[in-house]
């Protein structure tokens, strides 16, 4: 579709989180009708994880996108669908990709939306592909694991905080849930959640910085549990780390169910944003360094970190790759 000026950022390019609802919607889309492909229990495909997810160029007000989707692997209860982004110059007929994204999603049944129904198999054109694709399943399965395990912080306001602190850029957005953002079933769109995710991620880099802001990257996004319409969800952001250029922030969904429902505060949703500092030329600017203050924020500034070299060390090994 083409972009328009209500698509558009502070920057002038498109919002972050609109890549993100659009790119959710093709792989929703794809893996629900390979779900319901074959006779057996009618089902909609929901959202588990997106992988990591560059932001290679911005997408410009006016150029047209174009989403392309694919299903690369099938678990007994699970799709992964490959996701990439074009944008298209109708005017010069220029074209560029600009996302890549990859993302994981479980059928639920139309009558019972807590049970998850089989996934029907796809055909490989080879056999390494379904092995490298049950390795990477296996892969972001532990990793999700793991991510719940360790979300149980909050984020509460800080008196008076000094600037470059980690209590000084936090923010949090409070949204009901209406049925304008549900599938079918009454839970929420993934990419409603992740567009919301990434404007609070924004404010916090934009409170940071004092300048224009760009998404550069969204670490692998998990989404735990199922949000329910006429919930009231919190989403919350905070700077983790900061290198010369780039800026991390961790963004979490808590969801209250409103209506109707005894159940406590969970934690719906969990991801790792990153940020970039740009000039009004669109030059990156240096990024201020982050102010630690706490044991825990410290501890958090060195996994960050742990993660930033990680990712560079991936990037550095792709680049002498392809140079072979």
């Amino acid at each position: 579709r083409i972009m328009r000026p209500d698509d558009a950022n502070v920057a002038g390019n498109v919002h972050g989180g609109t890549i993100l609802k659009m790119i959710e919607e093709a792989g929703a889309i794809i893996s629900t009708r390979h779900c319901n492909s074959q006779a057996g229990e009618p089902c909609v495909a929901a959202l588990a994880r997106v992988e990591r997810t560059d932001f290679l160029s911005p997408v410009c007000i006016g150029e047209v996108a174009n989403v392309s989707a694919e299903i690369t692997y099938t678990s007994r209860h699970s799709v992964e669908v490959q996701v990439n982004v074009m944008s298209e110059n109708i005017l010069t007929g220029a074209k560029k990709v600009t996302n890549k994204a990859t993302l994981w999603y479980v059928p639920l049944s139309l009558k019972n939306v807590n049970k998850v129904v089989e996934v029907p198999p796809i055909q490989y054109a080879r056999k390494e592909q379904e092995d490298e694709g049950k390795k990477r399943y296996e892969e972001q399965k532990l990793d999700r694991l793991e991510t719940k395990q360790r979300n149980g912080d909050l984020i509460f306001p800080v008196i008076n905080p000094e600037p470059h602190t980690v209590g000084y850029s936090q923010s949090s957005l409070i949204h009901l849930v209406g049925p304008s953002d549900c599938t079918l079933l009454g839970f929420v769109h993934g990419g409603v959640t992740m567009k919301l995710m990434d404007e609070v991620a924004g404010i916090v880099a934009a409170r940071h910085c004092k300048t224009n802001i760009v998404t550069a990257s969204v670490d692998a996004i998990n989404f735990h549990e199922k949000i329910k319409k006429g919930s009231v969800i919190t989403i919350s952001g905070r700077m983790t780390f900061t290198s010369n250029k780039s800026m991390e922030i961790e963004v979490f969904v808590d969801a209250d169910p409103f209506v109707d429902e005894p159940r406590e505060r969970y934690r719906a949703v969990s991801a790792f944003f990153t940020y970039v500092s740009l000039s009004k030329e669109g030059k990156p600017l240096p990024v201020p360094q982050l102010l630690t203050e706490t044991e825990e924020e410290k501890r958090r500034f060195e996994e960050g970190k742990g993660r930033y070299l990680q990712t560079k060390a991936k990037r550095q090994a792709q680049l002498q790759q392809a140079a072979q």
